[in-house]
């Protein structure tokens, strides 16, 4: 499934929510959007708490969904192509030289 599709499928949930009325008791702002990110990226780290590997990746699955739809919306509301920043951002590392122990 391409970005596109899921950016739209995410804006539609958001709307059906009213999360972007102006009256929202969850106004989705770049700054909110970055600190719920950030809490559920730290739910991603849970499943890793006390062990290299999840202990039930079924589990885990949702809350990787969770951090991307974040991920979408704070690109997109900022008009970030994250496809584009994702190919750029891979090619300026490329280029990059990382020091190894």
């Amino acid at each position: 499934m391409d970005l596109d599709t899921l950016t739209a499928a995410m804006h539609a949930f958001v709307e059906r929510k009213g999360w972007y009325r102006a009256d929202s008791p969850h106004p989705q702002t770049s700054k909110n959007l970055a600190i719920s990110l950030v809490l559920e990226a730290g739910e991603v780290l849970e499943h890793f708490q006390w062990s290299d590997s999840p202990a039930d990746p079924a589990e885990l699955a949702p809350e990787l969904a969770d951090v991307m739809l974040y991920l979408l919306q704070i690109a997109s509301i900022n008009e970030i192509d994250l496809g584009q920043a994702v190919m750029d951002k891979l090619k300026l590392n490329d280029g990059r030289e990382w020091d190894t122990p």
